[in-house]
């Protein structure tokens, strides 16, 4: 597994990680995945599944000289400072762990006072209860108002959807970050799933490349992702064969070449502010029924909807 430093910290994780919103598995596929090398594992209050992870955890402290990079996430509504130490000591507990590796803010919260949130991590990072901090879907404005506040602490990270055919933050988050030696850990990398983006390949160039380097389509579109510096993506699958199958992604590049070539062909759109207006208003409940409907449509007009 391809390793890539964290911002400037001297830390090195694996290039793929383990996501794990909306995962349905036991301990076994998330296993399969660090034993692979993907020694790197996200997930977050509001997922539900750190508990998991901290079961997780407790099997691999049997294992010799194997360490897994925590990540975990707080939730906006916790981000007063009361709060937020609750938040922290209650993934503490969950995950069994005395320190987290990286603690980011979920999401922004404009109804709290950055300051407030920042220094109240600043207190937990001297105090050994946290290593690194980093923060999630925040635009550049964002990121700047919370190093800001953040003191003497440096954001190392800013977790990102970003995949073959969602390409919004290489306008200004990607740049800004690679820049300010911030890592981008990508969500989402395969979309809402290979389907998706291959409806996105009107020529079909991925499955030609595919064939060509003897890699499947998922491990060409999670090594796009990964091509450039300061980016490393977390895939989640349940599935302990499709695990592997991502931690296969790393370990080899495609060609300057093959990645100009899929920048070229494949479909992509950059998301607007009412874009991501209109998912936050849709209830996570009708995700899965909008999933369903969209595959009833032509090829075409799913292209259109990625």
């Amino acid at each position: 597994m391809h390793l890539k430093e964290l911002g400037k910290t001297g830390v090195f994780i694996p290039e793929i990680g383990l996501g794990t919103w909306d995962y349905k598995g036991d301990t076994t596929a998330l296993r399969k995945g660090l034993d692979a090398g993907a020694m790197f594992i996200d997930t977050a209050e509001s997922y539900g599944t750190e508990l998991l992870v901290g079961r997780l955890l407790s099997e691999m402290r049997h294992a010799v000289h194997k360490t897994v990079f925590v990540a975990t996430k707080i939730s906006p509504q916790n981000f007063r400072a009361k709060d937020l130490r609750n938040s922290v000591d209650s993934s503490l507990s969950k995950l069994g762990v005395e320190t987290i590796d990286l603690m980011q803010l979920h999401e922004p919260n404009g109804a709290i006072p950055i300051e407030e949130t920042m220094g109240a991590l600043a207190v937990l990072v001297d105090s050994g209860k946290i290593r690194f901090c980093g923060v999630s879907n925040f635009s550049v404005r964002e990121l700047q108002a919370a190093q800001n506040a953040f003191g003497k602490h440096k954001i190392v990270s800013n977790q990102v959807r970003y995949n073959l055919i969602d390409r919004t933050i290489e306008k200004e988050i990607l740049p800004y970050c690679q820049a300010n030696d911030i890592t981008v850990i990508a969500y989402s990398p395969l979309a809402k799933g290979v389907g998706r983006i291959l409806d996105c390949d009107p020529n079909g160039t991925i499955s030609r490349m595919a064939q060509a380097t003897g890699k499947t389509p998922a491990q060409i579109m999670i090594n796009w992702c990964n091509f450039r510096d300061g980016i490393v993506s977390i895939p989640k699958s349940n599935s302990a064969e499709r695990v592997l199958e991502n931690c296969g992604a790393s370990g080899w590049r495609l060609s300057p070449d093959d990645f100009a070539l899929l920048n070229r062909e494949i479909k992509f759109r950059h998301r607007t502010n009412f874009d991501s207006l209109v998912r936050k208003l849709i209830p996570r409940s009708l995700h899965g029924t909008a999933v369903k409907l969209r595959a009833l449509l032509p090829r075409g007009l799913r292209r259109r909807i990625t």
